[in-house]
């Protein structure tokens, strides 16, 4: 049936089908969540185990290795991740895509079962979790307050801000950045705990059993049922310091007699600075399905209130990561908009009709806004990846409507009405409409199908682009012809053939009169562009540009919270001095107090000129200055640094090689900084008991671990007594003050529980001075070691492959291997699965090409573009100094739909012109380059204009769509002007080996007549 025939006689239909489309999409358009990326979860699940201070070494024997050595049995696993630290254990499990997550979930959940009861009987339970794109961070706020003390302002963050702002649609997790917990300290006497012969154990003990409430069942007391509760809690301090605790050896003691109980505030374990001033700050993340903008706004307006309601209490935004979700989300939408105002304007300008104009603009609204509607129908949002595949488009969506108004005008200037040209002209280009539109959709469709974590990103972009594709087919075919039928006049004066079409006819004839001249030079062309690719750098993903960057030190194993604010301070000292930086968020300590990450803000980019990744190789070289650190700068984006993965068995073996590779990258030149996960070593005491005294006195093992740990940092937490107020529960943590745990002798002299009564700890163990690793990481059970390159501005590829020839990198010793990890290891993924993509597509464009010339030779001709566009990509990607990265491998994508595009209207039209007008080859081939050349000539221009916006870096952040563009003008470029000439020679061979296939075996095994073939189509096409 033809479509375009019956919407021109019956455009009521096709209208009203548009008009609901239009209103349908809008209103998804409107429905549809702004994102930065999509919501993707990673098949990945974390399991968490603590064992509050014990060592890297203990956890690794008594808790990592059985519970990985379990965990390895599960199936469609591919590596288990432990990090081993003090007082925990994090193992990340990574399965394979196709594992079900819930399955997965369960799976990990009963292999840490089988092992729970092995496990320490102190261990925590375990906490598992799963790893999304929704896990980070969107907003970061801080408080202040002249009124509250810093114990204050954490807990009404806790409690306020907590109630506020769960209640927000969209908020899936608050959490606390710096700020004190409160807590009843209970201060022992060492020198009234000697003399009087108590132990820390026993006063921790005998508090928890005091301090509490318990159930007592039931009671039928004057004919009524009561129940019973024992009620042993008291409600201040000055009740809890007059306790009566009863020791072991039957004595019983005020609890003030031995120590100093006070309401405080615990340990500070992290602090958090605005520009070096102390604040307590909360970070907001959203929940799964929500979009930043749209959260942000409610958490925002939450904000807004809650500062009204609470004066006295300011709380301000310090930074955020939804500025850029926004400034990418308009700088997209703008960007669409300039690609379709210049495309419309290519098109007036080959026209100079208003009105061929405006029915070829329509195409561009009409396409996108159902898109919209498909789009969330599937569950898409506006994110990254969909709008960047919409900005790929919009130049080729007004594609099929250009060359049917641009044959529609051509036969007006026959002298024909517009209804009769509508009809003939949308009748003869049907075909090539319909083979261009289903070869962009073969070449983008693959891309969602793409295998591991680039694939997942790449699902939405592969429909996206193929549904507005098709959806321009739709209106190229019911609505332009329709609309031209009725919206154009009648053209009086032909026009003539300019000056540039005679030179171009003139060229073709050449070509073709010198076949073999031509092809040679063409075939000198593609190995010219092959030739180019060693000089491109290869890379994975370029650096964005967001307006923030982060600058992260490391201090040696052992340093306290004090010493690391000092260095955060000097390093942020030294940042200020930066020109481009406006301001510095710390969060000093946290896990390990030797850790301290500082958020640097950087200016808009009106008052900064340069680049982020400037910016980060000046703060660099400034923070050389501050000596005894680990300094890594930036924000642990792709494209910021190589990670090589070195695992092995022998710890020792596995850190000699780590440090010679170390040195070896060191040698080569431009690099950033250069650092390991190496274990470090960090100090320790060790306690060592006199098996033999202790033997004697009944001492065990047990009782000095308890009694050291409570009196140096207190019980577990959920073994602490708690204080219970009206609207929480404080924790009473019984232990020494902090001078009595700098002091050696006070250890010693600690009591630790025998079968006799209290001993002196050092009658039997001995303290000494040693040493053991701060940190250990495993890999797939053996011990790992990640090295951290920063690529300081330099290519991804460019680094690995200096890398991959260093000697000690090339000479592994048998018990130490390599592995792959970060943006390499996802790089090569994405080189193979675009390889993948791309030889799909090519086959893919090729069987659609054979079903619809219905021949199997004249698809090779159309597909002897591809080759002729790569040189012109290659060439602007070397002149601009851009890598070849992914996006370029997707403009690589777009230009082989683009190039067949053009062969597809030649070819078609030359066999159209044989079969309908009786022409000779040569003739055909003339009247095709003659009549196609301007409408592949406007799509070429108007696509190139579409993206010129793109490649000038205008808009949002352009670091990932800039290479793209320039990859696509570049190859339109070369593959439109030599299409134009080399696809006509291609050609004449194709049919010159048809002719020797019928001679040589007749006309049954020749390729079936593509003339009888097409008359056949077009005869059934035309049926109405």
């Amino acid at each position: 049936m033809n479509f375009s025939s019956l919407s021109i006689k019956h455009p009521v239909p096709a209208i009203l089908l548009f008009i609901m489309l239009t209103v349908m999409g809008l209103l998804s358009f409107k429905s549809m969540l702004v994102q930065e990326s999509p919501d993707i979860e990673f098949p990945f699940i974390t399991v968490s185990i603590s064992l509050p201070g014990a060592s890297p070494s203990q956890l690794e024997t008594e808790v990592a290795r059985k519970v990985e050595n379990s965990i390895a049995s599960i199936a469609d696993i591919r590596h288990i991740y432990t990090t081993v630290s003090d007082g925990a254990v994090t193992s990340t499990i990574e399965f394979r895509l196709e594992k079900d997550l819930a399955e997965a979930m369960n799976d990990v959940h009963d292999a840490v079962n089988r092992v729970r009861s092995d496990l320490p009987a102190e261990v925590r339970d375990p906490i598992y979790g799963k790893a999304s794109t929704s896990g980070q961070p969107i907003l970061t706020y801080t408080v202040k307050s002249d009124q509250l003390d810093e114990e204050a302002l954490s807990w009404f963050v806790d409690n306020n801000v907590f109630k506020a702002l769960l209640s927000v649609p969209g908020v899936g997790r608050i959490g606390r950045v710096g700020g004190v917990n409160r807590e009843v300290l209970v201060e022992l006497d060492p020198a009234r705990m000697a003399a009087l012969n108590v132990s820390a154990a026993d006063i921790s003990r005998q508090l928890q059993r005091v301090q509490q409430e318990a159930p007592g069942g039931k009671a039928d007391i004057s004919g009524a049922r009561q129940s019973l509760r024992t009620i042993g809690t008291v409600g201040n301090v000055t009740e809890i310091a007059a306790l009566q605790m009863a020791l072991p050896d039957g004595r019983t003691i005020r609890l003030d007699q031995v120590a100093k109980v006070s309401d405080g505030v615990g340990e500070r374990t992290a602090i958090t600075l605005l520009d070096g001033k102390p604040v307590v700050g909360f970070e907001i993340t959203r929940s799964k399905g929500s979009g930043e903008i749209t959260v942000a706004d409610a958490v925002r307006k939450a904000i807004h209130t809650l500062n009204e309601k609470e004066p006295h209490v300011k709380i301000s935004e310090a930074f955020n990561n939804v500025d850029a979700v926004e400034e990418n989300y308009a700088g997209s939408m703008s960007l669409l908009y300039e690609g379709a105002i210049l495309a419309v304007l290519v098109v007036w300008i080959f026209l100079r009709d208003w009105r061929a104009t405006l029915v070829a603009a329509a195409a561009l609204p009409l396409s996108i806004i159902p898109t919209f509607l498909a789009m969330n129908y599937l569950g898409f949002t506006l994110n990254g990846v969909t709008l960047l595949s919409l900005a790929l488009v919009i130049g080729i969506l007004v594609d099929d409507a250009i060359v049917e108004i641009e044959n529609i005008v051509r036969h007006l200037r026959m002298g024909k009405t517009p209804y009769q040209a509508a009809l003939e002209a949308a009748d003869e280009i049907g075909l090539a409409v319909v083979a261009t539109t289903f070869t962009l959709i073969a070449v983008f469709l693959p891309t969602a199908f793409m295998s591991g974590i680039v694939g997942k990103y790449f699902k939405q972009f592969g429909w996206t682009a193929a549904i507005a594709v098709a959806a321009s087919l739709v209106v190229a075919r019911l609505l332009t012809p329709m609309m031209a039928a009725y919206l154009l006049k009648p053209i009086v004066h032909p026009k003539k053939d300019s000056r540039l079409m005679g030179k171009y006819l003139a060229l073709a004839t050449w070509c073709l009169q010198n076949r073999v001249k031509t092809t040679i030079m063409a075939a000198a062309f593609f190995i010219g562009s092959l030739a180019l690719i060693p000089f491109l750098p290869t890379g994975f993903i370029p650096p964005t540009d967001r307006g923030q960057t982060q600058v992260t030190l490391e201090l040696p194993p052992g340093s306290t919270l004090a010493e690391t604010r000092a260095s955060a301070e000097q390093a942020r000292q030294l940042l200020m001095k930066n020109k481009d930086v406006d301001q510095v968020y710390s969060a000093i300590g946290g896990d390990e107090a030797r850790r301290a990450t500082l958020t640097v803000m950087l200016k808009d980019h009106p008052q900064r000129t340069r680049k982020q990744t400037e910016v980060d190789i000046e703060l660099r070289q400034m923070l050389t200055q501050l000596p005894g650190l680990r300094v890594t700068v930036g924000a642990g984006g792709n494209g910021e640094e190589l990670q090589l993965l070195l695992s092995g068995d022998d710890p020792q073996a596995l850190s000699a090689v780590t440090q010679a590779v170390e040195r070896e990258i060191r040698t080569i030149p431009g690099l950033g900084n250069i650092t390991s996960s190496i274990s470090l070593v960090r100090p320790e005491i060790i306690v060592a008991p006199n098996f033999a005294k202790a033997a004697d006195l009944g001492v065990t093992a047990a009782a000095i671990g308890e009694t050291l740990r409570v009196a140096t940092a207190g019980d577990y937490d959920q073994s602490l007594a708690k204080l219970n107020l009206p609207e929480r529960q404080i924790p009473i943590r019984v232990r020494l003050p902090e001078a009595a745990r700098q002091d050696m002798s006070v250890l010693e002299r600690l009591s630790v529980p025998g079968k006799n009564g209290n001993v002196p700890l050092r009658s039997v163990a001995d303290l000494r001075f040693d040493s053991g690793p701060a940190r250990i990481d495993r890999i797939d059970r053996n011990r790992r070691v990640i090295i951290h390159v920063e690529l300081n501005g330099h290519e991804l590829g460019e680094v690995l492959a200096k890398v991959n020839e260093l000697p000690n990198l090339k000479n592994l010793p048998p018990n130490v291997k390599r592995g792959e990890l970060g943006d390499a290891e996802v790089m090569q993924e994405l080189f193979s699965g675009f390889g993948l993509a791309m030889l799909t597509g090519v086959l893919c464009v090729y069987m659609v090409l054979v079903l619809l010339f219905k021949g199997f030779l004249q698809p090779v001709t159309i597909l002897a573009a591809l080759p002729l566009s790569i040189g012109g990509a290659f060439a602007a990607l070397l002149i601009t100094r851009s890598s070849f990265s992914m996006p370029s491998l997707i403009g690589l994508l777009m230009l082989m739909g683009i190039a067949v595009k053009n062969s597809i209207l030649l070819v078609e039209y030359a066999i159209v012109a044989r079969r309908d007008h009786g022409l000779s080859r040569f003739d055909a081939l003339i009247d095709a380059c003659h009549k196609r050349a301007q409408p592949i000539v406007m799509t070429t221009i108007a696509m190139g204009a579409g993206m010129l916006p793109i490649a000038l870096g205008l808009g949002a952040d352009a670091s990932f769509r800039a290479p793209m563009a320039i990859a696509v003008i570049g190859g339109l470029v070369t593959s439109t002007f030599l299409s134009l000439l080399v696809i006509p020679v291609v050609f004449t061979y194709i049919d010159d080996l048809l002719a020797w296939g019928k001679r040589k075996f007749g006309h049954k095994h020749a390729d079936a007549s593509v003339q009888a073939v097409i008359s056949k189509m077009k005869s059934a096409e035309v049926q109405h």
